[in-house]
């Protein structure tokens, strides 16, 4: 019994080490714990508010290279065939970036093609021209934007891609709604007095593009400017809106500060992009695709955006179409351009907007 006691006796100063150590341990791991809160929820935030040059970087994502090397000078180095790079210098003095994509039909008919030829086939094509707007991060050639580009090339249309200022090999001039707005509208007008009333142009928007591309088309129709018809992927109705269901905001948004800290400082600074406002204001017809998988742009933002359209055009309903993608098929965000009757929408659409512009 005795050497039981003094066994016990033995074990016990483990025992307390042993509990203080854990408790070492376990106040380690709270002080962590409340420190990167701190910083996840407050530090980061305040940051964010008070710091436009963030707000445009969680934004536009420029700094996302990806492809991480381009030789844009060479669009078959990404698998486009067909393809020339080009440079237009902006009324602003912005240097922009392009590709001219020939139609499948074109590419056929020579091995080698000069830049007279590429003129040429600009300044007067057999089929209608798309001006196409990327979204955020990467550029022109992204491999989500080069599978479209292929889309269009097989429906035997002829495609702009280009980069705003700062994406790609574009000029590094200071972004915000306005400069890149102002660079769609630049190049749209530069490309409609190229084809010289010739042939129809489309334009079309993805994600972040949809909201440059609205806006574009709102203030060009104030100048009696519009091209033919205009395709809306994966669209926002607003940023108000895009912020509060973007999957990133989901850990800020139960905060009673959301709205302040996230929210208030970009329509402080003019990052707005309100398409639901714009769309009021675009002469043309428009189509909205949405996958009902984006777990980017919630589909419901592409809803609101489509019944605020119906609601701004109640006297022309058959101004706006909308595509509602079956989830099913995991297309997501970026791969609207592997659905399988994508090339008959747009033919279809294609023909009702140049029939509609005709009258």
């Amino acid at each position: 019994m005795q050497s039981k006691y003094l066994l016990i006796a033995g074990l016990v100063p483990f025992i307390a080490l042993d509990f203080w150590h854990t408790g070492a341990v376990v106040l380690w791991t709270a002080k962590v714990m409340i420190v990167t809160y701190l910083i996840i929820f407050g530090i980061c935030p305040l940051i964010f508010h008070y710091s436009y040059a963030f707000q445009r970087k969680v934004l536009f994502l420029n700094f996302v290279h990806w492809p991480p090397s381009v030789d844009f000078d060479d669009p078959q180095s990404v698998g486009l065939q067909g393809a020339r790079n080009f440079y237009l210098s902006t009324s602003e003095g912005v240097k922009i970036g392009a590709w001219q994509i020939l139609p499948t039909s074109l590419v056929n008919e020579s091995a080698k093609w000069t830049d007279d030829d590429f003129n040429a086939a600009l300044s007067n094509p057999k089929r209608p021209v798309f001006l196409y707007m990327h979204g955020n991060s990467g550029n022109r050639a992204s491999s989500h934007r080069v599978e479209l580009y292929k889309v269009f090339q097989q429906l035997d249309y002829q495609v702009i891609a280009f980069d705003y200022r700062s994406y790609g090999d574009s000029d590094p001039a200071d972004l915000s709604e306005n400069g890149v707005v102002e660079d769609s509208k630049f190049v749209l007008q530069w490309l409609m007095k190229k084809v010289n009333g010739t042939v129809p142009i489309f334009v079309w928007g993805h994600s972040l593009g949809t909201g440059v591309s609205s806006h574009a088309l709102a203030l060009l129709a104030e100048e009696n400017v519009s091209p033919t018809g205009l395709f809306l992927e994966s669209p926002f109705n607003n940023m108000n809106d895009e912020l509060s269901y973007h999957p990133f905001a989901q850990i800020f948004k139960h905060l009673p500060w959301f709205h302040w800290v996230i929210v208030q400082p970009f329509y402080g600074n003019g990052l707005k992009f309100e398409s639901d406002k714009h769309i009021g204001n675009i002469k043309c017809p428009v189509m909205i695709l949405h996958a009902e998988d984006d777990n980017v742009i919630p589909i419901s933002l592409g809803e609101k955006l489509y019944k605020e359209g119906l609601r701004l055009h109640k006297d022309d309903p058959n101004q706006l179409e909308m595509v509602r993608i079956n989830g099913s098929l995991g297309l997501g965000h970026k791969y609207i351009c592997r659905y399988e009757p994508l090339p008959n929408i747009i033919e279809t659409f294609v023909a009702k907007a140049q029939s509609r512009h005709r009258q």
